[in-house]
């Protein structure tokens, strides 16, 4: 029992560790420029597009801005292929940072966490689709927190996954054609634009919402 329970505070140990050091590699490492991203993919061919999709992914366990990249696809790729691009790097990304928190966070948060976290764990075994669907649309949240937060909770892998490929393809369909048609100023920019002001706003509504339902949450919680 004893050794069960060092073993937990190691693994979270070592995941909080973990965290700490892509924190830093997220706010030292200098992030390519649009034209280096352009540069690049266009000497390496299709090689250069997989190779994105891949540093898409490993990017996303960082607090490296990944709106940029998006737009940089758009820029580079066009808007199909930026959006399978960065879209198969987001799940990639969005994979593991789940796999990360979950393996290495969640049984600490289950040993050491009072009937506060137990009530939320409740609402996302049961509404963990609607849930993640609901914060995936709102583009101001971070991604990557999203990512490893929810690996720490009780949400299923499956409404995990659902609701991560159902919930990032509009704001990734926005943001790509931001690059892909914003040098252009056509219809097509106007249109991605106004989603991303759309789903913003809605992010607001969202966010007024989830902090009503948390206070309630916690009410019953202290009852």
């Amino acid at each position: 029992m004893q050794s069960s329970r060092r073993a937990v505070i190691w693994r979270a140990a070592f995941f909080l560790a973990f965290i700490g050091a892509v924190v830093i590699v997220g706010f030292t490492v200098p992030l390519p420029s649009v034209d280096d991203i352009r540069a690049a993919a266009t000497n390496a061919g299709w090689l250069g597009a997989v190779l994105f999709v891949l540093g898409y992914g490993v990017a996303t366990l960082t607090p490296i801005p990944k709106i940029v990249v998006s737009i940089a696809a758009g820029l580079t790729w066009g808007w199909a292929l930026g959006v399978v691009l960065v879209y198969l790097g987001a799940l990639i990304g969005a994979a593991l940072a789940f796999a990360i928190g979950r393996a290495l966070g969640r049984e600490a948060v289950e040993r050491f966490t009072g009937a506060r976290v137990a009530r939320v764990d409740e609402i996302l075994e049961h509404r963990g689709l609607i849930a993640l669907i609901g914060v995936r649309l709102v583009p101001v949240l971070p991604f990557t927190v999203i990512n490893y937060t929810a690996g720490l909770t009780s949400v299923s892998r499956r409404d995990y996954a659902i609701g991560t490929m159902l919930g990032i393809l509009p704001g990734t369909i926005a943001y790509v054609a931001v690059g892909a048609f914003g040098t252009t100023l056509g219809w097509p920019f106007y249109i991605a634009a106004g989603a991303l002001g759309l789903l913003t706003v809605a992010g607001v509504v969202y966010s007024v919402r989830a902090r009503r339902r948390h206070t309630r949450i916690d009410g019953e919680a202290a009852e």
